[in-house]
């Protein structure tokens, strides 16, 4: 499953580009953790917060003071589309006055809720699936520079986002793996979310990029916004046995906040939930320390 660096030239002179190492086998090779089979068995994590207040609590008690942000937006065709039964028909990346649409929903109630544990405020935030880079890579949202806070955020996807022109296919894996090398190169532990509408449809790619991250100090949250269907979102979240911790959690937008009273706290809290497990996971299996050059 070898891929090699690609970069692209868009009409605009903005740079795309995809994956920052050569290839899955040279990251593979590379872990901090090395994969060690005497590691304790993969476990999932369990669920348990009711209120963001609980799960805020949690985060803290589990030592995540500081973490890095890193955000991923999904530009494939299927936008046109997914919103028929859960925005009207719209397309979601409709960008109108007077109306949110459900990536800039998630922007708002992820700032709110995230930025306080980021330490700089530096958030990469990439797009993917547009009809540029497909498939098979990745593109800054900021042509210049990263983000500075999320409202920085909002700002700059409110800016470009009626000028993409959509693709696909949908593929998480050159996202996942900039997301590693990130960790690799600040040394640090990163929350990636990614705002999808569907299906992915490289699935064999996706879990690959997965199973390797477990290796490093990263959790991923995909928010799935749109109609879904999402039963392979599920299988990630719940049916990847193969890897050093439980790194990937779902969050299907429209039904969490349907059923609930609160509907942003109750985004937030099931984004956010698994999160204290993981960061547990990731100190007792060594991986900050391991990227640090210090044993375990």
């Amino acid at each position: 499953m070898k891929r090699s660096k690609h970069r692209v030239q868009r009409e605009d002179s903005s740079m795309f580009y995809s994956d920052s190492v050569d290839s899955w086998e040279e990251l593979d090779s590379r872990p901090p953790g090395g994969g060690d089979p005497a590691q304790p068995a993969f476990v999932a994590n369990t669920d348990h917060f009711e209120t963001l207040e609980e799960v805020s609590k949690a985060i803290k008690d589990a030592g995540v003071d500081k973490c890095g942000l890193i955000f991923g937006i999904d530009y494939t065709l299927s936008n046109k589309v997914q919103g028929e039964r859960t925005f009207g028909g719209r397309n979601l990346h409709a960008v109108e006055s007077g109306r949110v649409n459900p990536y800039q929903e998630v922007i708002c109630i992820m700032g709110e809720t995230l930025e306080p544990l980021d330490d700089d405020g530096i958030i990469p935030v990439y797009g993917f699936g547009d009809r540029v880079v497909k498939d098979i890579g990745i593109f800054p949202l900021k042509k210049e520079g990263e983000c500075d806070g999320f409202a920085e955020v909002l700002d700059v996807y409110d800016e470009i986002a009626p000028d993409i022109k959509l693709g696909g296919p949908t593929n998480f894996a050159p996202l996942i793996q900039e997301a590693v090398a990130i960790v690799r190169r600040t040394k640090q532990y990163h929350i990636l979310v990614i705002v999808a509408d569907g299906q992915v449809t490289s699935e064999e790619e996706t879990i690959a990029a997965i199973v390797a991250a477990s290796e490093y100090p990263l959790s991923i949250v995909v928010i799935g916004v749109g109609d879904g269907p999402w039963e392979v979102m599920r299988d990630f979240d719940e049916q990847l046995p193969a890897r050093r911790f439980d790194n990937f959690n779902f969050v299907d937008f429209h039904t969490v906040k349907t059923e609930a009273r609160n509907p942003q706290a109750a985004v937030a809290v099931a984004a956010l939930k698994e999160i204290p497990e993981q960061y547990r996971a990731i100190k007792e299996h060594g991986l900050l320390d391991q990227l640090h050059g210090r044993r375990k």
